[in-house]
């Protein structure tokens, strides 16, 4: 019998939560640790769509990037998506930035193996990733790269004069990011989101800021997870979610 106790002590040895930043909330966020698991979603993002899909597919846990609980509860509605957890007997665990940061299949390393990048780079104190291009590329053929290998809807970029290279990446909201990415070698920047003054000091710079989603910029690791733990337990069946997806739109 496989408990998500187990499951936790696994991911423990490669995404510590004790590695997550301070202001983040991973971990056991709804249900017991001695829950049997014979079915498990994983996803990016626990949405009342993907609580109602783990349980036609009768899995008793979901395991998520994003925390399903960030902010302290003041009150609990009846569609709120913990409630739904709790009332389908659905237990959470969520692996964010502990996972971001992880060498072994972490969610940065994911997106630098899905540009195909060389000599790839974990520095956790900035939570950015380096990669090495196989050849150096324009901006614009950069940021087509991006595109095809994450399928992003778009890709929003500043311009650059220069070949890229070296590529420094924070998945998800990583904006805040550009200028330590840059301080440690990067010619291009890759995050999921970034703020209308970074797109500012990147043009004012010249070395591009290359913003792709924060949804395909995080999604492409779950796959990875899924087949890291379907590789471990055999004995349970790992589900990557279709309920979620992208939740904006682009023209």
């Amino acid at each position: 019998m496989i408990t998500v106790k187990d499951i936790i002590d696994f991911t423990e040895s490669f995404a510590p939560i004790s590695s997550a930043a301070d202001f983040d909330n991973s971990g056991l966020l709804v249900g017991s640790d001695e829950q049997e698991v014979t079915k498990a979603l994983i996803t990016l993002d626990i949405t009342p769509e993907a609580v109602k899909e783990a349980s036609a597919l009768g899995a008793q846990l979901i395991i998520s990037h994003h925390p399903v609980i960030f902010n302290p509860l003041k009150k609990l509605s009846t569609d709120s998506v913990p409630y739904l957890l709790a009332q389908s007997g659905i237990t959470a665990l969520c692996l964010h930035t502990n996972l971001d940061i992880a060498e072994d299949d972490g969610v940065n390393v994911c997106l630098a193996n899905a540009l195909g990048l060389s000599d790839i780079k974990m520095f956790p104190e900035e939570f950015v990733c380096l990669g090495v291009l196989s050849e150096a590329l324009s901006t614009e053929d950069f940021v087509k790269l991006v595109k095809s290998s994450l399928h992003a809807d778009c890709v929003c970029y500043t311009k650059g004069d220069k070949l890229i290279k070296t590529v420094g990446m924070c998945s998800g909201a990583g904006g805040d990011m550009y200028h330590d990415a840059i301080r440690l070698g990067a010619d291009a920047f890759l995050t999921g989101e970034a703020k209308h003054h970074e797109y500012l000091e990147a043009t004012a710079t010249g070395i591009p800021l290359v913003v792709a989603g924060h949804f395909f910029t995080e999604d492409i690791a779950m796959l990875p997870l899924k087949n890291k733990l379907s590789k471990q337990f055999p004995q349970v069946e790992f589900i990557k979610s279709t309920a979620c997806q992208n939740p904006y739109f682009c023209i």
